[in-house]
């Protein structure tokens, strides 16, 4: 798992164990340490800032809740990361049953937005000089992002944006290794053709 600029496993331990020992000062430096990176999985499966970051709220507001429950067998990383991918796909589904909303549409507005650029596009295997700017390969990769199931979609950004090991990735989706690695080779082909889709043969993926 990519864990650079962030605390090690240790301080990480200490911090969580003063948490749930009601020191809010070690959990505002947990919101503060990991923030960014449940924001990232959240743009990445939702595509729309502003829901992004309610979820990511609530994200933290059910780790603040259940911090107690957490048993420290696993590491807290993973923990976090299984909480923000179903409250993710919660809120998906949610929105589904609610009305029938083309993901595609509003995936950026009018500007960047922080702590997106960390998602597209070099980490998906996309090579950015093929294509005619950034930010509109951006949308073109977020685009085509949106076409794959809730668990494709997922799985990408588990493991080609946020790096997550096989075995990480089994203990966040709660799913045997082998179904990951079967999941991911099918996520991987289904990327590649709704990317050649959307910008043809100026892109390669690799």
């Amino acid at each position: 798992m990519t864990t650079e600029n962030f605390v090690d496993d240790q301080t990480e331990s200490e911090l969580v164990k003063r948490a749930q020992n009601g020191d809010r000062q070690a959990f505002q430096e947990i919101v503060e340490t990991y923030q960014r990176k449940v924001y990232g999985i959240c743009i990445g499966m939702l595509k729309d800032p502003d829901d992004s970051k309610d979820v990511s709220q609530e994200v933290f507001i059910k780790v603040y809740r259940y911090l107690e429950k957490f048993n420290h067998e696993s590491s807290f990383y993973t923990w976090l990361y299984r909480i923000t991918v179903n409250k993710c796909i919660d809120f998906i589904r949610k929105q589904k049953r609610k009305r029938e909303v083309d993901y595609d549409d509003e995936i950026l507005r009018d500007g960047d937005v922080q702590g997106d650029d960390e998602l597209l596009p070099s980490r998906l295997g996309v090579h950015p000089d093929k294509v005619y700017g950034r930010k509109e390969l951006r949308e073109k990769m977020l685009e085509a992002l949106g076409t794959l199931s809730e668990k494709h979609r997922t799985i990408l950004i588990l493991r080609e944006v946020e790096g997550l090991s096989y075995e990480e990735m089994a203990d966040v989706l709660e799913v045997s290794k082998g179904t990951i690695m079967s999941r991911l080779y099918h996520a991987r082909r289904y990327f590649q053709d709704a990317v050649q889709e959307y910008v043809g043969d100026e892109l390669k993926v690799s």
